[in-house]
Parts: C-alpha cells; structure tokens; sequence
C-alpha cells in the first residue's frame, strides 16, 4: 500500500521584544505577503484550523498568522522551555499533512481600496514598504485603521499587540517616519484598541 508523502516542513524560532510572543517560522508561505491573520481568542478561529489547533494549548492566549511564520502569545503564568516543543511540534504536524493554516480568499486586495484619499493611499504605501516588513520581523503586524485630521490610526497584531516595546515603536519608529515622510498631512500616529 501507498502512503501519501509528507510535506517536507522546517521550522524555527525566533524570540522577539514580546516576552511572552515567539515566532515559529517555516520553509514557505501561509499568507500572502502583506496580508495577516489575527486570533486574539480560541472563538475567532473560525477561518483557521490551525489556530484553532492551537488554542487547544491552555498556554496559547493568541495565535497570529502572516507571511511564512506563526507568532504564538502564551499565557503569562507558563514558560516557555515547557510549551515551546510542543507548540512547534503541533505546527510541524499540522503543516506536514498539506492543510491550509487559514481558510480565506480574497476578491481583491484588501490592503487597498481605489475609493481611498490620495493622502491615504500614501499613508498605506509607507506602512507597506518601510515599516511592515519591520515589524514582521519581530513577529507582528501593522494594519491601517484610519486617517483624520492629521491623526493616522493602526491596529498593532501579533507580538505587537501588548509588547512592552510597541509604545516606543509607535512613537519613535511610525510617527517619525510618517511625520518626516508627510509632513504636511500626519501629525500624530496612536494605535488603536491596545
């Protein structure tokens, strides 16, 4: 008899500013880039089995998915040298059989909408380019939220969301950058719901 060949699957971590965040990095895409999935509960994991396989851990208090990694957020009352194996283990395993991690299509980019001030779309395209890829480098994501008389809001998800450091990336890293780029337009940048 046949047995169905196992994707070939590696995976390392990364630790980040986020204490209680690590990032679990694999060999290929599950998203595509620019484009995250956020499951700060066990309940929102309805797009994605993997999450919620996940949060089948009592440690996982949330589980992010972007580009080619995994930030999973633990509990503050556990170590991670007791659930890290285990965690990367079930990714491996998970990843192994050929499932999707996230059960989504889209129509059309949802980054952009053409109905977007020209202000806006620049906004968007600086977050795109210069600071995304740095913030997912820490495991994180940065999502537009919105724009109002000079005040550009965003959403912080991943390891982001709750890390010590984010304050500080917010201030001195976003809002000078957006300041210094539009400095006719931005005056402030403030994460929104953290």
């Amino acid at each position: 008899m046949l047995q169905a060949q196992k994707r070939p699957v590696q995976i390392y971590m990364e630790e980040n500013p986020n204490p209680n965040s690590l990032k679990f990095v694999v060999n290929f895409m599950l998203a595509d880039d620019g484009i995250s999935f956020d499951y700060p509960t066990a309940e929102s994991t309805e797009n994605s089995p993997l999450a919620k396989e996940l949060f089948n851990f009592a440690a996982v208090d949330r589980v992010f998915i972007a580009s080619n990694f995994v930030t999973v957020t633990k509990k503050d009352d556990v170590a991670w040298e007791d659930i890290r194996d285990h965690v990367r283990a079930q990714i491996k395993v998970y990843l192994e059989l050929g499932k999707p991690p996230v059960n989504q299509a889209f129509d059309k980019d949802p980054l952009f909408d053409e109905n977007d001030s020209e202000t806006v779309k620049k906004i968007k395209g600086i977050l795109d380019e210069y600071i995304r890829p740095a913030v997912e480098q820490d495991g994180g994501a940065i999502v537009f939220h919105s724009f109002h008389d000079g005040v550009v809001k965003v959403l912080l998800q991943g390891s982001c969301s709750g890390c010590p450091s984010s304050t500080v990336t917010l201030k001195a890293g976003i809002e000078n950058l957006l300041t210094r780029m539009l400095p006719n337009e931005v005056t402030s940048v403030e994460a929104e719901g953290v």
